[in-house]
């Protein structure tokens, strides 16, 4: 049986379609629509696991990685 993973997926809107990244791995696509890129994401990311050499795969997914939101000052 497959090994899963939990990931980070950020997606943004950029001009008239959105990037998805992962920022743990540093593969991105995108799409025309927010789940165009979540779904496009997840084929990358699905290709990057089944291509990728095993040291390669815990080379990129060692490290640690944290998400969170800042407050910060403007003007």
């Amino acid at each position: 049986m497959a090994r899963k993973e939990q990931l980070t997926a950020l997606i943004e809107r950029e001009g008239d379609g959105y990037v998805s990244l992962c920022p743990e791995l540093d593969i991105a696509s995108q799409g025309d629509t927010v789940e165009e890129a979540r779904v496009n994401l997840i084929e990358a990311l699905e290709l990057f696991f089944e291509c990728a050499s095993a040291p390669e795969i815990e080379r990129r997914l060692g490290g640690e990685f944290y998400v969170t939101r800042v407050e910060v000052a403007i003007g």
